[in-house]
Formats: structure tokens, C-alpha cells, sequence
């Protein structure tokens, strides 16, 4: 490719870059997607949409294995097929990395194939198979996201200590795995591997499964793993992982030897910021090697933004993409803030959780007086129906003003339900006229409603409250 002179550039495809360069192409400008590998990014190509269509897979595995609790029998032997699951998700991500490239041709966006690096000010050197080539911008978006981190004590080689990159990858199912990190990767890997007949052992340094999410969340997730046969050992640290003949051995500090066919990693993500010449244009770094931001999504140097993981906030791709739409608003002439209020999340375990807001214990930390309502899901009647009556509604709002303030969900669609409080905190709706709101019967969306009277003590279906 000759040298090219564009309005935009974008390094890094996945969720910020990618829908960065569509939303600069609608603006009107001139815009080329450098990335190195498939468009997409980790949540497409190794993240989200892997593992949600594997999980998807174990929800119907496990729904025929338990036709009889709706009066359906089964005859013969039911088996899944690892191997098929993969080739199906590959197949879906394939072809969405394709819609990717469809969108970029209708809107007009260039796609190089290549390494960036950033060689001064509006210029970037891309290297590719077919050599070198430079490019020029206007402005410049960096969205190169992150990576798992390699932890000394426990190496990620690929093959029998892995990462949640090769996870969605396997063809052949272990005997035993062992996860270490019981966090959102760690979790949904959990569920998936038992469903599919794994011996699963989890081990957390923390104290507590979602250490970062409510409590009361945590505790609902430890007991159904529980359920499901998963080992959770919480606040247990792992001196060092070593083959000894053919077992995996995790030592633990105060504790018995685990031993395992493969380990899994999942405790933290690296920021991919090396090797892109940012100390070039003088672009600062955090002390994780983040790139801060301000909430137009700017970096310190003028005329070059960061979008995504990269810049070390809320690591989930629909807040990447919200952030590149931003990025690309200011540097096309808009005035636009980022507004992280009302952001949901879904953690696609079983049951799923559903999040939005804060925890009870941050809400209390950020002083304020709180009001809590609760509804169990198998005080609904689609619930029961479904046979999902596990899990529960929380709301969490002010006393004094009675904004919400948090709204945590576990239980059957919890990760699709969540949207409706992130509705109203964003709109800054109060628990009184999120219950207010009449809700369609029978739906596993009357728990919020059911939730959000009990913050006042008015749920119909909830005993007087104490």
C-alpha cells in the first residue's frame, strides 16, 4: 500500500475500533482500521461470543438431560460433542468477523491488515506480510485493547496451562480442571466444563466467587456451584503449578496439593501498549500501562485518543464501543462526554447474573443511608414454569431520596432482565416509580417490580418485612 493520507485512524479492530471507524465513516470522515489480527477483537474472536455459544450449547445439553421435569422422556444415550460445539462457534464467529468487514465496505472504512506503530505525530507505521507502509492521520485512536496476563508462579503455555483464550479452542474435554481466578472468566468456565462432565476445582485468593461484585450475589453464586458439583476453594493462594508425571500439581499455601489434567487462568488482563511508540508523541502511560483518559476520551496529547480495555476503566466490550463512539464525536468536531452512570453487566454463569450500579457495601462506603429490596425468583410463577426458580432480585436505593442506586440479579435471563434498571438509573428513575411501573404477567421481569416495592416494604408476593 503507498503512503495514504487520512481524517482518522484507528489502531485496533475490536469493539472500540471497529465501531469507532463505522460512527467516524457516518461523520463524513476519511477513516482507515489497522489491526493485526481478525476484526473483532478479544470479544468476538476469544471472548464473548465463543464462550456464549459454547454456554448456550450446555444450557441445551442440560435442558435435555432434564426434559423429564417437563414431561418429556428422552430415550437413549445423550452425548455432547466438544468437538462439534467448536466447529458450530467458529462457524458464528466467522462469519460475524465477516459482517465486520461488509460494514466496513458499505460505510467506506479501509481495513489494513498489520502491526502499528506510532512513528510521530499523525504518522503510523504498518507492517504486514507484504512489507511495510505509512500512514497518515488527522487524528488517531488507540483501541488495541488487552491480553491475559502471564503469572510467573503459573506460565500460560498453551497446551496444559491455558488461558481463556485457548479455553474456547479445546477439542477434547479434560478429566479434571482446575481454574484458577473465581471471577467472571473463571466462573462461566466453571459452569460450562462441570455441564459438559468435568471435574471442576476453582481456587480464589480472595474471599469469596465474584469477589468484586455484591455479597449477596456471591453468595447465591457460591451456593449454586455448589449445586453443580464445582470445588470452590476461596481465600487459598497458589505458591506454584508443576507437572509431576502426567498430573498438573497446584500447590497451596496452607492447604493440600490439587492435582489436574489442565489448568485454566483467568486472574487478570495486561494492556496492550508495548511496541506501539507511544513515548514517540509522548503519549503517558498509568503505572498498569493503561493510557488515561478524560472523559472525552483524550489523551494528553492533542489529537490522539484511546478507546477500550486499553484505557484500564470498565473492561466490557459494549462500554469499548460506547467510548469509541465518543472518541470519534470529539474528534470530528462534536463536544461529547463519556456518561458511565446506568452501565449493565452480565456474567453468563448458571444461573446468569445480571449487574448495574453499585454493590450495597460501595453504595455504603460512598455514605450513603440505604434501603434494600429483595425478591426470590421462585415467588414468580413463570419461573416456575420455566423449572428456574433460583435466584434473586436486589435493589439498592437511597433512603432519603429513594434513587436506585444498584440493581443485582441472579436467576434465569438475569443478563438480559439487568437492562431495565439500567434504563431507569440512567433516566434516574426512583425504586418508587421503577414499582410503579406495571409489568406485564407471567415474566421473570415482575422479580424487579416485586423488588423495588419491597425497598419500601410493599411487595404483594414478600412477607411483611421485620
Amino acid at each position: 500500500m503507498s503512503d495514504t493520507n487520512y481524517d482518522f485512524a484507528v489502531i485496533g479492530g475490536g469493539p472500540a475500533g471497529y465501531v469507532a471507524g463505522v460512527r467516524a465513516a457516518q461523520r463524513g470522515a476519511k477513516c482507515v482500521v489497522i489491526e493485526r489480527g481478525a476484526l473483532g477483537g478479544t470479544c468476538l474472536n476469544w471472548g464473548c461470543i465463543p464462550s456464549k455459544s459454547l454456554i448456550r450449547a450446555a444450557d441445551v445439553y442440560r435442558s435435555i438431560k432434564h426434559a423429564s421435569n417437563y414431561g418429556i422422556e428422552i430415550t437413549g444415550e445423550v452425548q455432547a460433542d466438544l468437538a462439534r460445539m467448536i466447529e458450530q462457534k467458529d462457524k458464528i464467529v466467522t462469519g460475524l468477523v465477516k459482517g465486520i468487514g461488509g460494514l466496513f465496505k458499505v460505510h467506506k472504512v479501509e481495513h489494513v491488515e498489520g502491526e502499528a506503530s506510532i512513528e510521530g505525530a499523525g504518522r503510523i507505521r504498518v507492517k504486514s506480510g507484504g512489507g511495510e507502509s505509512e500512514i497518515s492521520a488527522e487524528k488517531i485512536l488507540i483501541s488495541t485493547g488487552a491480553r491475559p496476563a502471564q503469572i510467573p508462579v503459573f506460565p500460560i503455555d498453551g497446551k496444559r496451562i491455558i488461558s481463556s483464550d485457548q479455553a474456547v479452542h479445546l477439542k477434547e474435554l479434560p478429566e479434571r480442571l482446575l481454574i484458577i481466578g473465581a471471577g467472571v472468566i473463571g466462573c462461566e468456565f466453571a459452569c460450562f466444563y462441570r455441564e459438559m462432565g468435568v471435574d471442576v476445582t476453582v481456587v480464589e485468593l480472595l474471599d469469596r466467587a465474584l469477589p468484586l461484585g455484591d455479597e449477596d450475589v456471591s453468595k447465591l453464586i457460591e451456593r449454586e456451584l455448589k449445586k453443580q458439583k464445582i470445588k470452590l476453594l476461596t481465600g487459598k493462594k497458589i505458591l506454584k503449578v508443576e507437572q509431576i508425571g502426567n498430573d498438573m500439581v497446584a500447590h497451596i499455601e496452607d492447604g493440600e496439593d490439587i492435582s489436574a489434567d489442565l489448568v485454566l487462568v483467568s486472574i487478570g488482563r495486561t494492556f496492550n501498549t508495548d511496541n506501539l511508540g507511544l513515548e514517540k508523541i509522548g503519549v503517558e502511560l498509568g503505572q498498569r500501562g493503561d493510557i488515561p483518559v478524560n472523559e472525552k476520551m483524550e489523551t494528553n496529547v492533542p489529537g490522539v485518543y484511546a478507546a477500550g480495555d486499553v484505557v484500564g476503566g470498565m473492561m466490557l466490550a459494549h462500554v469499548a464501543s460506547a467510548e469509541g463512539i465518543v472518541a470519534v464525536e470529539n474528534a470530528t468536531g462534536g463536544d461529547v462526554a463519556m456518561n458511565y452512570k446506568g452501565i449493565p453487566a452480565g456474567i453468563f454463569t448458571y444461573p446468569e447474573v445480571g449487574v448495574v450500579g453499585l454493590t450495597e457495601q460501595q453504595a455504603r462506603d460512598a455514605g450513603h443511608e440505604v434501603s434494600i429490596g429483595r425478591f426470590q425468583m421462585r415467588g414468580l410463577g413463570k419461573a416456575h414454569a420455566e423449572r428456574e426458580i433460583s435466584g434473586e432480585v436486589k435493589v439498592i436505593a437511597d433512603a432519603g431520596d429513594d434513587a436506585i442506586l444498584g440493581v443485582h440479579i441472579v436467576g434465569a435471563h438475569a443478563a438480559d432482565l439487568i437492562h431495565e434498571a439500567a434504563v431507569a438509573m440512567r433516566n434516574n428513575l426512583t425504586s418508587s416509580q421503577l414499582g410503579d411501573t406495571i409489568h406485564s404477567h407471567p415474566t421473570l421481569s415482575e422479580a424487579i417490580m416485586e423488588a423495588a416495592h419491597d425497598v419500601h416494604g410493599n411487595a404483594i408476593h414478600n412477607p411483611p418485612k421485620k
